[in-house]
């Protein structure tokens, strides 16, 4: 029983750290990369789809993306887009292709991505905690109705804070890996 609590928490912590590396890899560094893209979405036939199923998205050089939409008439559709999405980026079409420079980044807005890492690894962290806590809770509720003993709650717990200490640890070295890419260049 305390396993199967502890399986399950641990998936919640894993699906945690996996979500800060997916929102990790919209934000923009100096370099391009092909994620930066990927949460755009376009009308195709009717329906709204991600960008990268009406085109390809490949990095042409450290700061240009370079677009090419698989029909000629999403060409229009793709550049405008990127023109309305958040990132603030201006592509330039020739023909089919579409090539997105980024313009570099400043000092201040390096240092502004680099408190909004921080922030959405924090966000991460008391996720994992409250995980943490949900799997305790759980855990002294079994106490309570005496499915199990007082040293089994001592083991569980020492359990999950060894397991919520390597997931926040995970967490720790994305954010010095991304503050390392933001500061970069």
């Amino acid at each position: 029983m305390i396993d199967e609590l502890q399986r399950d928490g641990e998936l919640r912590m894993r699906k945690s750290v996996e979500a800060l590396k997916e929102e990790f890899s919209r934000l923009r560094t100096g370099r391009a990369h092909v994620g930066l893209l990927e949460h755009i979405t376009v009308e195709y036939y009717g329906s709204e789809v991600p960008i990268s199923q009406t085109a390809t998205i490949a990095v042409e050089d450290a700061r240009t993306l370079l677009v090419t939409p698989w029909e000629k008439q999403m060409v229009p559709v793709v550049e405008k887009a990127i023109i309305t999405s958040d990132l603030g980026l201006t592509p330039a079409t020739a023909g089919t292709a579409i090539r997105v420079p980024l313009p570099p980044m400043t000092e201040e807005r390096r240092k502004e991505m680099v408190k909004v890492v921080r922030g959405e690894t924090e966000a991460g962290r008391v996720a994992i905690r409250n995980i943490r806590r949900d799997v305790l809770g759980d855990v002294k509720d079994l106490l309570k109705e005496k499915m199990i003993t007082l040293d089994d709650e001592h083991k569980a717990h020492e359990e999950v804070q060894k397991i919520t200490d390597n997931y926040i640890s995970q967490m720790e070295a994305l954010l010095a890996e991304k503050e390392k890419e933001i500061m970069d260049f």
